[in-house]
């Protein structure tokens, strides 16, 4: 049996599975190793997840998350799950490896995630051989949630929004300018905060301006991030709740850019089960 994992820094998504099959699903909290110890996470594992795997004999465990994307912090994971789960097997990559799988499984092409933040790559078939650094949310993240939140921010407090729609924007997530500013210059996890009002967006997206500002910002992501890329020669693949919800708008956004869009999916964890079920 294999234990897949699919890990953000909100929550953890594992699923056991065999012969392709999915035997069982559980979700725990986050285990981004930036922001918790091995001693969080192992307890974490010992509480949430060991004792719901009792008399399953696990083979191998493949955990993909944020975070993991360097050496050090992979074995902060791997050690964590070695101190909960009884297996002989433990492999550590990170959640774009975890999207270029899950969306292009052993075939090349060009997978991103857009979700909170936004990232790319450009995948072989077996590994990420191409990357436009991200740059977070400040620099970089284009098109992503945190992105969206701050751009619409922007145009609210602007006045750059149809006429009404500032007040109902305001009203609906119980907001003032000074709360808004305290919350991005103050209060931690700003990128958090913003992505959650982005939200608003689509609920309004029939909107002149919300679907120019939506428009816009997802040209940026393909402009700066995918046309560095193949991508005359190759689909691009996204994963991540804003690529699913804002799809019909990527979808045109890629039409007018040339790019051809091939799987849109919120979550790769399907895909996972389908390429690692390959494998064995």
């Amino acid at each position: 049996m294999i234990l897949l994992a699919d890990g953000g820094s909100t929550k953890v998504d594992w699923c056991l599975i065999d012969q392709g099959k999915k035997i069982k699903q559980v979700y725990t909290k986050g285990a981004n190793p930036f922001f918790r110890s091995r001693e969080e996470i192992s307890e974490e594992l010992k509480i949430a997840l060991a004792p719901k795997l009792t008399g399953y004999p696990i083979d191998k465990v493949y955990f993909y998350g944020a975070g993991c994307a360097f050496p050090e912090k992979n074995e902060i994971i791997r050690l964590a799950i070695a101190d909960s789960i009884n297996t002989s097997s433990i492999h550590v990559g990170s959640d774009l490896l975890a999207a270029a799988r899950g969306l292009c499984g052993n075939q090349k092409g060009i997978a991103a995630i857009i979700g909170t933040g936004s990232n790319s790559c450009f995948y072989d078939g077996q590994e990420i051989v191409n990357n436009v650094s991200p740059l977070g949310y400040v620099l970089g993240d284009e098109g992503s949630g945190a992105v969206l939140g701050r751009l619409l921010v922007g145009a609210c407090l602007k006045n750059q929004l149809t006429e009404g729609l500032k007040e109902k924007f305001l009203s609906q997530f119980e907001l003032t300018p000074a709360i808004i500013l305290d919350k991005v210059y103050k209060q931690p996890m700003a990128n958090r905060f913003l992505a959650g009002l982005s939200v608003f967006l689509i609920e309004n997206i029939e909107d002149q301006t919300v679907y120019n500002l939506s428009y816009n910002a997802f040209k940026e992501f393909f402009l700066r991030n995918i046309m560095q890329y193949d991508y005359l020669n190759n689909k691009v693949h996204l994963t991540g709740s804003v690529a699913f919800y804002y799809q019909k708008v990527l979808r045109e956004v890629a039409n007018e850019l040339t790019i051809e869009i091939g799987t849109i999916t919120q979550s790769p964890m399907e895909g996972l089960i389908g390429y690692h079920s390959h494998l064995e």
